[in-house]
């Protein structure tokens, strides 16, 4: 397995997968990567933490950076190559003299309203990285769900050669949505999580048995999450494409504060 740090190296590669990570590996990506694997001659899995997706009380600083394990996992499954470029690489003038890429509307729902800066953030490293690495295929989770379309929506719009992948959450085995923010988690809030995913299953089952009061399930399950202790950003009901609502093709959105920590998760209906 190659680990390349910097631009020159890297190349072409033939028929590529493209896993983009922020590294902290855990079930759910390397689960993208055993995908990349069975579709693709070669896999790149880059991993970047990248600052232009944060906000200035976020926790860049803090978000757990452990690149030799990773690696240790990449090498395992076989990955092709690594790359694991630096800040002043990617941006060489500086974030605010960069170029971004921004997509309307899909970005300034949801998270977008409570982080302004993340999809800027998200989809400016995407491209970047899809131009670099000029994969074939990229595989994205589902656990962010916006994230995915938003990609989806950039990738159609500019009309780029790439197919976009999206895949399953991976859970732990009480519910919780796998996430490298997990890790915050005290071993109380850790107890108290899974109700988030349950607090979705739960209005999944009242729209499948044909429930369609969206206002007040969202109100409902609100008050639910507060109640055992979250703090809820969000917590809404869309049509798949998150555009218009209507009563069939659903998806549950939700995002949350627990403590410190922000958790999002979903579910299709």
């Amino acid at each position: 397995m190659q680990i390349i740090t910097s631009i020159p190296k890297l190349r072409k590669l033939g028929n590529t997968a493209l896993v983009p990570t922020m590294g902290n590996l855990h079930a759910g990506h390397l689960s993208l990567v055993a995908k990349a694997k069975s579709v693709a001659e070669k896999v790149v899995v880059s991993i970047f933490v990248n600052p232009l997706q944060f906000g200035p009380t976020e926790d860049f600083a803090t978000y757990p950076r452990t690149f030799e394990q990773d690696c240790e996992q990449l090498e395992q499954l076989g990955v092709d190559l690594v790359f694991a470029p630096k800040i002043t690489d990617i941006y060489p003038n500086g974030m605010e003299a960069s170029t971004y890429v921004q997509v309307p509307n899909l970005g300034e729902i949801l998270c977008g309203v409570s982080r302004p800066v993340f999809f800027k953030g998200i989809t400016t490293i995407v491209n970047i990285l899809f131009n670099l690495v000029q994969p074939d295929i990229a595989l994205f989770g589902e656990k962010d769900y916006q994230q995915l379309l938003l990609i989806k929506r950039m990738v159609a719009d500019l009309f780029m050669p790439i197919k976009i992948v999206g895949m399953p959450i991976v859970r732990e085995v009480d519910g919780l949505a796998m996430s490298s923010r997990n890790n915050y988690l005290t071993s109380d809030q850790r107890k108290t999580a899974p109700i988030l995913f349950k607090t979705i299953a739960d209005v999944r089952q009242k729209l499948k048995a044909g429930e369609r009061d969206f206002t007040k399930l969202e109100q409902q399950a609100t008050l639910n999450l507060i109640a055992t202790g979250f703090q809820p950003d969000y917590f809404k009901i869309y049509s798949a494409d998150l555009t218009i609502r209507t009563h069939d093709n659903l998806v549950i959105l939700a995002a949350v504060n627990l403590g410190t920590t922000r958790l999002i998760d979903n579910c299709q209906v």
